[in-house]
């Protein structure tokens, strides 16, 4: 066998393994969409429905009659998008401070942001929500965006990627009168479009996901998250969960990510292996 038909079967049976491996990644999602298209007795039937008629397009409209889901949306994306923007700029500016400039024991602080990183962040609830109920913010937007502004994964990342920034640019722009925020909101964030784009969606998804911290710091229904709503739709007992609604909530919810993935997937693979490599 020629090293060039070796070569064709590989590609072949590398390509039949990402196939199969994305139709297995893909089943659960499936199940998803189409328990939301079933009624009762479909949905509960032995063996499942893997393509079922007729579709029951008004498990959605039952959605929305039987929970404020718009409003789990809103909130939503007011606490992800607001959370993600504002934590992607303070890393972006702790970051550029800790590669480029110099200050006093600067490595030492440094060593101590890395540390925070391996303390579990359950770890955190109890006395943030303290902070929270000293601050009055119990059950407000506040509570659910100010904890999720800044990560030591963010300045870890971003720093990384700015040390591997020319230096000559920087100079160049120093010598024509920039100061370091000109320097830094010019030159080195327009650079940093892929790292930046794989934080945010880091961050995006762990903001809308979230659930523990808007369980325990909301408590009225206008206030919930999507998470908190959708986790309330399921009943203690399973045959009384509506299953049909509970499966369109969870596919309304993964659409937006689906969306912020596909519109930064092409940044995300750079941002990730250029920012972790320093050449």
């Amino acid at each position: 066998m020629s090293h060039q038909q070796t070569q064709r079967i590989t590609a072949a049976l590398t390509w039949l393994l990402l196939a199969f491996g994305s139709v297995f990644m893909l089943l659960p999602f499936w199940v998803m969409v189409i328990t939301s298209l079933m009624d009762a007795q479909q949905i509960l039937q032995t063996p499942p429905e893997l393509f079922p008629w007729p579709l029951h397009w008004e498990n959605y409209t039952r959605l929305f009659e039987t929970v404020p889901m718009l409003r789990y949306f809103t909130n939503s994306i007011i606490v992800s998008v607001v959370t993600t923007s504002v934590h992607v700029l303070l890393c972006a500016m702790a970051a550029y401070a800790f590669a480029r400039m110099q200050f006093p024991y600067k490595n030492i602080v440094f060593f101590f942001f890395l540390i925070t990183l391996m303390i579990p962040p359950y770890v955190n609830i109890v006395p943030l929500f303290f902070i929270m109920k000293t601050f009055h913010w119990i059950d407000t937007y506040w509570a659910l965006i100010v904890p999720g502004l800044f990560g030591a994964f963010g300045v870890f990342l971003l720093r990384q990627w700015f040390q591997g920034l020319p230096l000559e640019l920087e100079e160049a722009a120093r010598m024509d009168g920039c100061n370091p925020w000109h320097i830094f909101w010019h030159v080195a964030l327009p650079l940093s479009t892929p790292a930046l784009a794989a934080l945010a969606i880091f961050v995006f998804i762990g903001s809308w996901n979230s659930f523990m911290w808007p369980l325990i710091i909301t408590h009225s229904e206008s206030m919930r998250t999507l998470p908190v709503g959708i986790a309330a739709l399921q009943s203690s007992f399973r045959n009384d969960t509506d299953w049909a609604v509970l499966m369109a909530a969870s596919t309304l919810s993964v659409l937006p990510v689906i969306g912020v993935f596909l519109a930064g997937q092409k940044h995300f693979l750079r941002g990730l292996l250029m920012g972790s490599v320093k050449e």
